[in-house]
């Protein structure tokens, strides 16, 4: 079983280096970045299965480091600040980041939310791929299929009006399950607890977060809709 791998980005070495103690106990793989150059550039050549990333970084800052690795990656990524205020949480998750932590934070925290991250990813190195697989991966596995747009949850992909785009492992995650029920009405806590669960540590607005970043990457007139239910939640409306 290869051993998954993760880049942490904090520029405090000794806190760097006290993670990766942490992580490497519990058999992860972990290499360290000090500032935001050094950071994309180890992702290239590291290639991790996950990234934790410090928000205040000399040089470029993890919001930007987080941006540039949305650009090309769908690499989960557990935002680390000392900030613990509603606006840079929010912001974070804006941004791309998975899952956001407040300095200080305990280890068994950090494992689970490490473990959780990784779990909801789908991000695991146990199985190699077989290359006989069918690779039309569009009609294999586990997928919903409306006008215009197939979500398969088996291999994390989604394809939208014919082309494939990149979408990170939650937001994927939420349009699947909207999708599996539609017309069904979900309150934000519900979708908190079913796709984040109990455990989370944040708001409901993580949920209002990722339903604007699904709406402003599928945009177009179809027979289906992702609508907000006033006072209530959101439901896949398929007319």
């Amino acid at each position: 079983m290869l051993k998954q791998k993760i880049l942490i980005v904090d520029d405090d070495e000794n806190i760097a280096e006290l993670i990766s103690l942490y992580l490497e106990k519990e058999q992860y793989d972990t290499e360290t970045a000090h500032d935001g150059e050094e950071a994309l550039k180890l992702i290239e050549v590291y290639n991790p299965d996950l990234l934790l990333l410090d928000l205040m970084l000399p040089g470029i800052d993890g919001y930007e480091v987080c941006q540039q690795v949305r650009k090309t990656r769908d690499i989960p990524i557990i935002m680390l600040s000392a900030k613990g205020e509603v606006f840079d949480k929010v912001l974070g998750l804006k941004m791309g980041a998975d899952d956001y932590m407040v300095k200080p934070f305990d280890a068994n925290e950090l494992i689970a939310r490490v473990s959780a991250v990784l779990r909801r990813s789908g991000t695991s190195k146990s199985e190699e791929p077989n290359p006989t697989e069918v690779t039309d991966f569009e009609h294999t596995g586990d997928y919903i299929e409306y006008e215009g747009l197939i979500v398969n949850i088996s291999n994390y992909t989604v394809t939208f009006e014919g082309s494939n785009i990149e979408m990170p492992p939650k937001e994927l995650e939420l349009l699947y399950f909207l999708g599996v029920h539609p017309n069904q009405v979900f309150t934000r806590d519900q979708l908190l607890n079913q796709l984040w669960g109990y455990d989370f540590v944040g708001d409901t607005r993580t949920v209002d977060v990722h339903i604007k970043r699904l709406r402003e990457k599928l945009i177009g007139e179809h027979n289906w809709s992702i609508q907000t239910v006033y006072r209530i939640g959101y439901k896949f409306e398929v007319k």
